[in-house]
């Protein structure tokens, strides 16, 4: 079989995302007693992360810790390239912060929207990733 130079391309590409993936250890801090905050894990694993995940009886005061505004609070928060990441951000909008690097705390899906990684629905809700800043501002970063 021959690929064209756009197939080689996106193979190219696809490796590479992969490959930056399994680069980085993302610590993930989650209750014991969620369920949804292990297969969020599960889902950063099946797309190439390396996870080390933490038991933690007080997610909060680990949010806290991190600079994490509470308003942007959800079940687990992890940390990963320096960034911040809280609540069930999809695995393509992480790999998406490492590759542009913006100047951020991270990202936060807050609460915990049905549709979301982890939160697997049969009716998904629209949810959006936002961009947090280090003072606690927020912009749009994805649609979902």
């Amino acid at each position: 079989m021959k690929l064209n130079r756009y197939a080689l391309l996106l193979i190219s590409l696809l490796g590479a995302s992969a490959a930056m993936a399994q680069a980085t250890v993302v610590e993930v801090f989650k209750s014991p007693y969620c369920g949804c905050c292990g297969k969020w894990v599960e889902h950063l694993r099946q797309s190439g992360f390396e996870v080390k995940a933490h038991d933690v009886e007080d997610v909060p005061a680990v949010r806290q810790k991190l600079g994490m505004p509470d308003r942007l609070g959800s079940c687990h928060t992890a940390k990963i390239g320096g960034y911040v990441v809280e609540g069930h951000v999809p695995a393509a909008d992480i790999q998406r912060l490492l590759k542009e690097k913006p100047k951020a705390l991270g990202l936060s899906v807050p609460s915990m929207p049905p549709g979301s990684p982890g939160m697997e629905s049969s009716k998904p809700m629209p949810y959006q990733t936002l961009l947090v800043q280090s003072d606690g501002s927020t912009r749009v970063f994805a649609q979902h």
